[in-house]
């Protein structure tokens, strides 16, 4: 399967090769800044399946983990495209509201729920962490990637 994406004035374009394609919402604090919305929405993928076209910038954050992760946007429109976070090699997630078919996404979990706003209710039957998985299995379990 085949998802594209890009940033709002054109000059970056995404393609992403996966078999499968989950979303979490992150509602961290940083996600929320990042957003300018209450939560993220991130769509993990392996780096090696993303295809980009233009010119990104990027700029290395700490997260609220104790990690650090680089975020990639547009060199010239500054949208957000995707985050590399260094305890997670290989992998990247692309900002969800950056893909074309942003509609199709329906989130598999929440993680740092201990953060979110008071005023959005999420769905009791979707698996929520207060903050978030802390080993690669947890993660791999979250996204359904486990054997």
């Amino acid at each position: 399967m085949s998802f594209e994406g890009g940033c709002q004035c054109g000059a970056v374009r995404y393609s992403i090769r996966a078999d499968t394609f989950v979303a979490y919402a992150c509602h961290c604090t940083e996600c929320q800044k990042q957003s300018a919305s209450a939560f993220g929405i991130s769509v993990p993928v392996m780096e090696a399946s993303l295809d980009l076209t233009g010119l990104t910038q990027s700029w290395r954050r700490p997260t609220d983990s104790g990690s650090h992760t680089r975020c990639f946007f547009c060199a010239t429109c500054g949208t957000r495209l995707y985050h590399a976070g260094e305890n997670r090699p290989g992998m990247v997630t692309i900002k969800g509201g950056s893909l074309d078919k942003r509609g199709e996404l329906d989130p598999v979990a929440h993680i740092w729920t201990k953060s979110k706003v008071s005023w959005l209710a999420l769905p009791d039957d979707v698996p929520q962490w207060e903050t978030q998985p802390q080993t690669t299995e947890e993660w791999m379990e979250l996204l359904g990637w486990a054997n």
